[in-house]
This record gives C-alpha cells, sequence and structure tokens, in this order.
C-alpha cells in the first residue's frame, strides 16, 4: 500500500464563482430563495449542480414564454387581423407552415411555391429543422389545426436548443456557471424564444464557444459552420477571433476553425447548390434585395425623410459600418492594455452587426443573449438592456396593432414606435460601452476581478501577446517589469462594499 508522501495530491478544482458574493442585485434577488449562500455552507454534495439548476429554470422559463402565447395559440393567430399583435403573441412558425409550402408536402428549396415567395427564404440547415418539424406534424384535421401542431412541435424542438444554450453557457466559463441564470431569466429570451427558428442558430453558436473554451478549435468550427448554414450572424465570430489569435500567435488553432467552419458549412449547403441552386440562392438574394424593415435606425430616417434612402445605398452603407466596426474592434484588441476576451468581441461584433443592419426582428435578441451573458455578467447592466429590450417588443406589436386595426388605430402610433427603435438601440449601445471600458480598464471586468484571464478563450486563456501595437498600448498597472506574460489580475484585494463598479 503506498504511503502519504508517495500518493499525489488530488489537484483541487477552482472555487465556483458566486455572483451573490459580489454582485448585489444578484444577492437582493437571492432573498426570494432564502437569501445568499452562506459562508460556511457546503458545496458539491448534491444532486442538484448549478450547471442542472441553470438547466432547469431555462426550461421552465420557456414554457412560461408557451403559455404567454396562449391567447394566439387559442385563436388570435387566425382571427382577426390585429388581435395577434394586441397580445404580443405572434409567431411566424404556424403562418409559414401554409405559406412555405409544408402543409402540401412541398421540399424547400427544389419545389418552387405558389405567391410572390417562390422559394423558402431561409439558410439551408433552418429549413432541414423546419422540413424535419412538418414531418412530425399530424396531417389529419383543418388546416388550423395542423398549424396549431406545427407550432407545438416546433416549440418542443426549440426548447431542446434553449436547454443545449443554457448548459453551454454555463459550463463556458468553468469558474461561472451561476451566470447562466442571467439567460435563464431573461425576459426578452422567454418572450422571443419560439417567433422564429433563432435558437437553432443560438444554440449552436453557444456549443461552439463552448467548445473553444476547451480548447477544441477543430469542432469549435464545425459548430459555427453549421451555425452559419442555419443563419448568418455567427460568421461574424470569425474577425474577432483572427484579431485575438493574431495578437497571442495562435495562427495553428485560428485555421483549424477556419477549416472546420468552411468544412461543416460546405457539406450541409453543397447538396443543394449543386442540384436547387435557385432556391438555394433565394436566401442570399431576399437579404440583399429586402427593403428597409422594423427596429432599424434606417427605418426612423425613412419614415421621417421626404428623401429615404435607396436599398442599394443602405446596403452597402451598412457593409461598411459593419467593416468599420471590425476595424475598431481589430484597434481595440491591439491597443487595449491586456488583450480582451473572446466574448467581449464576439459580442461587440455581432451587436454591431445588429445595429447596422436594415431589418432588426424581435427574436434578434436571442443572437445577442448568450454572448451579453458571458462578456459582461452584471444583473445590473444586463437589467437594463433587458429592459430596453422588452420595451421594444411591446413597441413593435403595438405598432403593428396600430396599422392593422383600420380607423379604430389600436396601439402605438408611428412616433412612439419610434421611440421604441430608440430605446433598443441605446439600450444595445449602453452595454456596449460598458464591455469596451471593461477591455480598456480591465480591472473594472468582472470576470478577470475574479481572478480569471479569459475562461472563454481556450488556447488563448493566459496566453503571452506576441503582437501589439505598443506605441498606442495602455500602461499595464503594477506589471512587473522583467516579466515576459501579461499579469492577467487576481482576487480584488479590496472588500466587496469598497469595490468601484
Amino acid at each position: 500500500m503506498p504511503s502519504a508522501e508517495t500518493t499525489p495530491a488530488r489537484v483541487r478544482e477552482p472555487e465556483t464563482v458566486r455572483p451573490t458574493r459580489e454582485d448585489d442585485i444578484a444577492a437582493a434577488g437571492s432573498e426570494l430563495i432564502g437569501g445568499p449562500l452562506g459562508r460556511r455552507a457546503l458545496t458539491g454534495m448534491s444532486w442538484w449542480t448549478p450547471v442542472r439548476v441553470v438547466a432547469l429554470v431555462a426550461i421552465s422559463m420557456f414554457a412560461l414564454g408557451l403559455v404567454q402565447k396562449a391567447p394566439c395559440y387559442d385563436g388570435a393567430w387566425f382571427f382577426g387581423a390585429s388581435s395577434q399583435y394586441t397580445h404580443a403573441c405572434y409567431s411566424d412558425i404556424p403562418h409559414l407552415f401554409q405559406g412555405r409550402g409544408f402543409a402540401d408536402g412541398l421540399v424547400p428549396y427544389f419545389d418552387k411555391l405558389p405567391g410572390d415567395m417562390d422559394y423558402l427564404e431561409y439558410p439551408v440547415l433552418t429549413g432541414v429543422f423546419m422540413e424535419a418539424a412538418s414531418w412530425l406534424t399530424p396531417g389529419s384535421g383543418s388546416i388550423q389545426r395542423q398549424e396549431q401542431w406545427y407550432w407545438f412541435v416546433n416549440a418542443g424542438m426549440l426548447m431542446v436548443c434553449a436547454a443545449v444554450i443554457a448548459v453551454s453557457v454555463s459550463r463556458t466559463h468553468r469558474r461561472r456557471p451561476w451566470d447562466g441564470l442571467l439567460l435563464a431569466l431573461a425576459p426578452a429570451f422567454v418572450l422571443t424564444a419560439t417567433i422564429n427558428w433563432d435558437l437553432l442558430a443560438v444554440a449552436l453558436t453557444a456549443a461552439a464557444m463552448l467548445m473553444w473554451s476547451r480548447g477544441r478549435a477543430v469542432a469549435f468550427g464545425v459548430l459555427l459552420g453549421l451555425a452559419t448554414a442555419a443563419k448568418l450572424y455567427p460568421l461574424v465570430l470569425l474577425g474577432p477571433l483572427l484579431v485575438l489569435c493574431w495578437r497571442a500567435g495562435k495562427w495553428r488553432e485560428f485555421f483549424q476553425a477556419v477549416a472546420g467552419a468552411a468544412g461543416a458549412w460546405l457539406v450541409v449547403n453543397l447538396p443543394v447548390m449543386l442540384f436547387a441552386f435557385e432556391g438555394w440562392s433565394k436566401f442570399y438574394r431576399f437579404s440583399h434585395d429586402r427593403g428597409i424593415d422594423f427596429g432599424s435606425f434606417w427605418l426612423i430616417w425613412s419614415q421621417n425623410s421626404g428623401h429615404p434612402p435607396s436599398i442599394d445605398f443602405v446596403n452597402t452603407t451598412a457593409s461598411a459600418l459593419v467593416v468599420v466596426s471590425f476595424l475598431g474592434i481589430a484597434a481595440l484588441t491591439f491597443t487595449a492594455p491586456r488583450r480582451p476576451r473572446f466574448a467581449q468581441l464576439a459580442f461587440l461584433m455581432v451587436a454591431a452587426f445588429v445595429l447596422t443592419n436594415k431589418v432588426y426582428s424581435p427574436q434578434y435578441v436571442l443572437w445577442l443573449v448568450p454572448l451579453a451573458v458571458l462578456a459582461r455578467p452584471k444583473w445590473r447592466d444586463f437589467l437594463i438592456w433587458q429592459a430596453c429590450e422588452v420595451a421594444y417588443f411591446l413597441g413593435i406589436w403595438l405598432y403593428l396593432a396600430y396599422t392593422t386595426s383600420g380607423d379604430a388605430h389600436k396601439g402605438l402610433p408611428t412616433e412612439g414606435y419610434h421611440w421604441a427603435i430608440a430605446l433598443h438601440l441605446l439600450g444595445t449601445l449602453y452595454l456596449c460601452a460598458v464591455v469596451v471600458r471593461d477591455i480598456l480598464r480591465p480591472e473594472r471586468d468582472v470576470v478577470r476581478r475574479s481572478g480569471d484571464d479569459d475562461p472563454s478563450g481556450g488556447v488563448l486563456d493566459g496566453a503571452p501577446d506576441h503582437f501589439v501595437l505598443c506605441g498606442l498600448r495602455h500602461p499595464e498597472p503594477d506589471a512587473p517589469e522583467e516579466s515576459s506574460r501579461t499579469d492577467w489580475g487576481g482576487p480584488d484585494p479590496l472588500p466587496h462594499e469598497k469595490r468601484s463598479l
């Protein structure tokens, strides 16, 4: 029997960060379930791990979101022009069951549709998801009954996506699993989860972020490629990853990720491209030709101008703004006192894409919620942003109620809707500003203040810098001159009540 001296000591897992000890709002909210966790509390002794709790809360909140759609399920989707808007329970899913040929058994991208929309205007993997749901939908009964079943089947599949998102976000930052409650309890996430099929792309993106945090570059790329095959926005995450890997000199992992993403995207898209190119390209043609639409600052400009901007001008300018945003993020990356965290730059890039786009459908907030949780896990800032998004969620439905209720004018007039758009824009810009401040002043970053570097960064976590713009770089406070590695910071020595947020 080996002696105690020769038995290797068990490596202790890093202590889990408890939000109720570092976040005043989390501590106050915990009073509803008994108050903050005590200093002498035993953790890790129960089946109810933080990840399982977060997943259960996410599923429960998703179920409440389904209840919120009950007035529409019971009739508002089918009777009355504006009732689905006055009840704020609209969903594309039941309407597109018949409108995109699923009720008639048409094959997406291959079979031409009757009416104005000649082919399905969604990326291929989303089309596969929609088609799979139609296979599970009973074909008997009235068309209304079939549409109800189609929404219900999709809701069940999207609930699985929501659980994947919650688990992925909770596990991405190893020491901060409780941050997943921000996502699970996010009101905008609950309200918009079943408006469209965006949760599929969001789940794949969240799983990709988890894989990158574990150092699995190829798996990250494959999942990101699949996510891009479901929605276009995940592609922009490669931009922040490029500049971060450039600064850290991690080119091998970056190219592995790009190769995995390209390969996965081609596997999904190439068969449809080869045999149904016109149907496959509909999504890209529709995105280019689509006019100025809901939720964008372009709409405010268009509706308040005698000479509204043309579609070509908006497409060109929006693309230029995204490029400028990426260049700004690159400059921020190379001049920041410490290399920014991957989640921070990912959030900023997707937010830039959302803010400059010519349309902002209410479910687009789902793209940002997981990234916001990882970028700035602070309840105060997150709830401020969520309040703005809920206001926009209500604003767009009340505006549509106003425009579809005839002379009754039930709802929010155009001017009021413009204020709702402005509130959404300001809320997102506020969260972006806080994230940029955290990058420029890393001591304000709650993740790094807990002693971590970049827990979502994978191979970037704790890696030394290989390329920085030294002439523009801010001095590192208290960094020893002889050290070749960046001092990523440790626990804040100040007591909680004296820390500056």
